[in-house]
């Protein structure tokens, strides 16, 4: 359960934090365009079983795979992308966060 919500306060609280602190005169802006990034969970549609609690999603699924990481790490160096690029890498920080805990 602490795994649980440690996972998804991170996915919610990490870009509203980013929000918060560097987008403050358009945080609700800058906070749904990163939670757009939730997006790339769509990839776990292509995995049999969907859903396996002790499954760590990184370099499992393909837009979690390292290469697909370093795109979105590209993407922090363009103004057109950065936004989407934060919450990208905000939620691939989330998930390698529960891969963590995983193991300990």
């Amino acid at each position: 359960m602490l795994q649980f919500c440690i996972h998804y306060g991170l996915h919610f609280g990490l870009p509203l934090l980013i929000a918060l602190l560097f987008f403050k005169t358009y945080w609700v802006k800058a906070y749904i365009i990163m939670l757009l990034a939730f997006v790339i969970d769509l990839d776990h549609l292509l995995a049999n079983p969907i859903f396996e609690a002790n499954r760590c999603s990184i370099n499992f699924h393909p837009l979690h795979s390292y290469y697909a990481i370093v795109v979105y790490i590209l993407m922090l160096f363009f103004n057109r992308t950065r936004l989407l690029g934060m919450g990208l890498v905000a939620h691939i920080i989330a998930d390698s966060v529960d891969c963590f805990l995983m193991q300990i």
